[in-house]
């Protein structure tokens, strides 16, 4: 679990992980693009993004934050 921010105007170079994701958006708003669809991120959305999708938050408006929750936590797949 933890937090991850994009300042406005600040490319998401996030990369897939091993796990899977669940993102709470606690402020602003922004696009959640995978490569078959984009769905909106405002605040109070909650996420899903299945491990090793490739995905990125676009078009944010303003500072952008969520809280994120990796299942399993975050590294241990890869030693599973």
């Amino acid at each position: 679990m933890g937090t991850y921010s994009i300042p406005a105007g600040v490319t998401d170079a996030q990369q897939p992980h091993g796990e899977d994701e669940v993102y709470i958006v606690t402020s602003g708003v922004a696009t959640l693009w995978t490569p078959t669809s984009s769905v909106p991120a405002p605040t109070g959305a909650v996420l899903v993004v299945p491990a090793g999708l490739p995905h990125r938050f676009v078009d944010a408006d303003e500072d952008f934050a969520t809280v994120v929750v990796f299942g399993p936590a975050e590294g241990t797949r890869a030693r599973m």
